[in-house]
């Protein structure tokens, strides 16, 4: 036990500043993600204001069975996360493409401004994003309408029919994120030794075989890495996105209901916080058991490449 508490004070001391560099971000998970924890507790209770969330009554699961008995349950969860599949797995392939494509260019200013451009959307905000849709997809008065008329061609309600919206987030989600995930591929990339091409071009390789055979490979680790913290927010869809462009659009609901936008609506219309909890708590065990089965698989595959 001395040894052990030795051994504690000496790495202390050799990397201290390490270590007070690190406090400020254990600090602000403590305070923000840490303490609130203890309000799951609400997830089991009948809330009241009067009596608070510790001493508002006890009534077990009640709360779990009405989500699961108001038959949102199983809608919902199929779409948080077969649209967050979709998202993560769009999101990581033109991400990728888009780093080896701005990789290859040599031209220092189409370079710079290429990324500049990708880079762009990702400060849009969602409300920004919805105005420019709204206006483009409108039914009545919508750009691509009226070019549709113009041509003589049937006009798409697109904000009734739920099927064009399986299309339309993923290459939402994708346009406003690739920029900043070609960043990430794109550090990995310059990070790789440049003396493994320069032998590859001695031996005749092409641009192509160099990233088959060279880059791909070698942003394996990183790809893996990105994935799996991917995975951790796989039950948690972007809810300022779907609720910016969908709202309470009755229409869409089945389409586009996640789980995020149900337990908003529940507390903005009914002020059911222990119905909300009780979602919250169900959406967090989903990733929890998400997370450890990807990791296991993954060390089961490459011990090198898992979280833990």
């Amino acid at each position: 036990m001395e040894e052990i508490d030795l051994s504690v004070i000496r790495e202390l001391r050799a990397k201290w500043p390490l270590y007070v560099m690190f406090l400020p971000i254990a600090i602000y998970f403590i305070i923000f993600a840490y303490i609130p924890m203890a309000g799951i507790v609400m997830a089991f209770k009948e809330f009241n204001y009067k009596d608070g969330i510790f001493m508002s009554p006890w009534i077990g699961l009640d709360n779990f069975q009405y989500f699961f008995a108001s038959g949102k349950a199983w809608l919902v969860t199929r779409n948080t996360i077969i649209y967050n599949v979709v998202f993560l797995g769009a999101y990581t392939l033109f991400s990728i493409l888009a780093a080896l494509l701005v990789s290859e260019i040599t031209t220092k200013w189409f370079k710079r401004a290429s990324q500049t451009f990708m880079f762009l959307p990702y400060f849009i905000s969602w409300v920004t994003v919805s105005a420019f849709v709204y206006n483009f997809l409108n039914y009545e008065y919508g750009i691509v309408n009226k070019l549709l008329q113009h041509f003589h061609l049937e006009a798409i309600d697109i904000y009734s029919n739920g099927s064009y919206w399986y299309l339309l987030l993923p290459l939402l989600y994708v346009w406003k994120w690739v920029g900043f995930g070609s960043v990430l591929y794109l550090a990995a990339i310059v990070g790789i030794d440049q003396e493994i091409y320069e032998a590859a071009t001695i031996d005749g390789a092409t641009r192509i075989q160099k990233i088959i055979r060279i880059t791909l490979p070698l942003l394996k680790p990183t790809m893996i890495i990105l994935l799996l913290l991917g995975l951790g927010r796989i039950m948690r869809g972007e809810f300022d996105m779907f609720y910016q462009l969908i709202g309470n659009n009755g229409a869409l609901m089945d389409s586009t209901d996640i789980i995020d936008t149900l337990v908003f609506r529940s507390l903005l219309g009914s002020l059911d916080f222990g119905m909300a909890s009780s979602v919250g708590f169900y959406q967090s065990v989903l990733t929890l058991v998400i997370i450890l089965t990807a990791n296991h698989l993954v060390k089961r595959y490459d011990p090198d490449q898992a979280l833990f």
